[in-house]
């Protein structure tokens, strides 16, 4: 033990490598902490609160771990650490000024999570780029698209982004349909749809059948309102559409299709 305790003091790169294991093991305890100290939500929208602090607060910690991780290995190696952290106060003017938008994306940050405009979760849209909020930082916000696609904005754009998750969604389904069909077995068949829609989906009871739209070329265009929740809009109108599609089968009614009508002139 004595001998390993003579190789640590003249070994730098040991002291070194020990400094960033404690700093491993510290951050992962305290992940740990902060997990078990902040309550769990009984709603969904209490249990996307809590991701988005306990998120937030792991990656606080980690930027304190990492800086003080830091200093610590530079003292290993002999540098006056409290000479330089005097110095980062006199050079703060300077670093706040080139820092101006990290230091507007971390106040952003934080007026997000304490005013909830979003948490992780929920449905937001950005300069007409959709989806779920999947990861929250000091400095951004990442958003994942249905199709899968990922962006990550600037906490300091808050003030462009919609948050769609905390209101409902009204769809409005056309239903092109055939002008041979009767348009009173036509509003049966879409009235059946819509019973089978909320029974079968996350629509709310006061989704109902509209009536005719418009006539345009090759049919007559009904629609439908399905009222639903915001961040359940994608799937409850494929899931409709599945439903009316079948039902039309069912009763034979057709949904026409353009096609092209080839004379051969003698």
């Amino acid at each position: 033990m004595k001998e390993f305790i003579e190789v640590l003091k003249e070994n730098e790169l040991l002291k070194s490598l020990l400094i960033i294991l404690g700093g491993i093991i510290l951050y992962n305890v305290i992940k740990i902490i902060i997990r078990c100290i902040i309550k769990r939500g009984k709603s969904s929208f209490e249990k996307k609160r809590r991701n988005t602090i306990v998120k937030l607060l792991e990656n606080i910690f980690k930027y304190i771990i990492l800086i003080l991780a830091i200093l610590y290995i530079l003292e290993v190696y002999g540098v006056d650490t409290k000479s330089l952290v005097a110095g980062i106060g006199v050079a703060g003017v300077v670093l706040g000024l080139a820092l101006q938008d990290f230091l507007k994306d971390l106040i952003s940050g934080l007026s997000i999570m304490l005013d909830n405009y979003f948490v992780i979760g929920d449905i937001v849209e950005f300069d007409g780029f959709t989806g779920e909020v999947v990861e929250f930082g000091l400095k951004s916000t990442k958003i994942q698209a249905f199709s899968g696609e990922t962006l990550s904005i600037a906490n300091r754009n808050i003030d462009k982004v919609k948050n769609l998750s905390q209101k409902t969604a009204n769809l409005f389904i056309k239903v092109p349909t055939a002008y041979e069909a009767k348009e009173e077995k036509v509003k049966k068949a879409l009235e059946e749809a819509v019973k089978e829609i909320i029974k079968t989906t996350d629509a709310f009871d006061d989704s109902s059948y509209l009536g005719i739209e418009e006539f345009s070329e090759s049919s007559i265009n009904y629609i439908v309102k399905v009222h639903c929740p915001q961040d359940k809009r994608i799937p409850v109108k494929r899931a409709s559409l599945s439903i009316i599609k079948r039902i039309y089968d069912e009763n034979k009614i057709k949904i026409p299709y353009n096609q092209i009508e080839v004379h051969n002139a003698k």
